[in-house]
């Protein structure tokens, strides 16, 4: 790991008209510790005091969730999460992290917006750049795509226990989960539900309903291997078992029923716009370029 030496003034005492995170660049303790090595970057240690939290534990989460986030959005995570350690005054160094202003845009997202130092900080970064706004105001789509991408991992776990289980035909086992869960097949929901023809209905829940769904078929999976069951009728059985009983929890606890819950944002756009704030943030710590003069000949007429 390459060791990287503390800025001397990181220690003093900013001054009192400079604020964690200001109204403007020059009045904000977030710019000022800002270090250049080839590209801009902060250390999550002084992000972590910034946001207001004591110790890494409590922002540790929210870390993982950036980094998650990411990974869903196909945005390198070394390229804005560097691991390397930091060199104090003394001599002596523990382990940090390099942070990109994304990843400390991701971070102040996924954080508890409960503190004052967080909701300043995502109210700083939505003036950086309009589409950055339109994301920090629905948190909800960070939580989306993060359970999207659980939901295809369980998905493909619970196909390949099925198929280990003797399914035929995976779509009829499918729907049964379905059909327990919503009280409606797959294609009826998907047309109450306006989804497009040859969509997934998953790329289309909210994240109340992403919840439910993840509940279902990860239970289902798990019943399917604890009680070893076998054949396409059983199995079908099972799912929209599981499906009934989860559907019934919900009832119990007065919530809504998932049938009765709107379709959501396309996933797909949600992705498109998070990657394109990724690149609005990116634009900030860019070198602006300078225009050279130009000079007209001189007339020798």
């Amino acid at each position: 790991m390459i060791a990287y030496l503390l800025a001397p003034d990181q220690a003093g005492h900013m001054s009192t008209s400079i604020t964690a995170f200001g109204p403007t660049p020059e009045a904000s303790e977030f710019e000022a510790l800002g270090c250049e090595n080839g590209h801009r970057y902060w250390w999550q240690s002084d992000l972590r005091r910034l946001l207001g939290y004591a110790s890494s534990d409590g922002l540790d989460k929210a870390v993982g969730r950036a980094m998650a986030a990411c990974t869903a959005l196909g945005i390198s995570v070394p390229e804005n999460f560097e691991h390397c350690r930091r060199t104090r005054e003394d001599g002596s160094s523990f382990p940090d992290v390099k942070l990109s202003r994304f990843a400390c845009y991701l971070i102040a997202m996924n954080a508890n917006p409960r503190k004052e130092e967080v909701a300043q900080a995502q109210a700083y970064f939505a003036g950086l750049a309009e589409i950055a706004r339109q994301y920090i105001e629905k948190v909800e789509h960070v939580d989306r795509v993060l359970m999207r991408d659980e939901m295809a991992d369980r998905e493909m776990s619970l196909a390949r226990t099925a198929w280990a289980g003797g399914v035929d035909d995976y779509a009829l086992f499918q729907n049964a989960g379905y059909r327990g869960l919503y009280n409606l097949n797959l294609n009826a929901l998907k047309k109450r539900k306006g989804i497009p023809a040859g969509r997934t209905l998953l790329d289309f829940m909210g994240k109340e309903e992403l919840a439910a769904n993840l509940f279902r078929i990860t239970q289902t999976e798990s019943k399917i291997k604890k009680e070893e069951v076998r054949g396409q009728r059983n199995l079908e059985a099972t799912a929209h078992s599981v499906g009934q009983q989860v559907r019934s929890t919900i009832r119990k606890i007065g919530g809504t029923m998932p049938e009765h819950l709107p379709a959501s944002e396309d996933i797909k756009k949600v992705k498109s716009g998070m990657k394109k704030a990724h690149r609005e943030i990116q634009k900030v710590d860019k070198p602006k370029r300078v225009k050279k003069p130009t000079t007209d000949s001189a007339d020798d007429s």
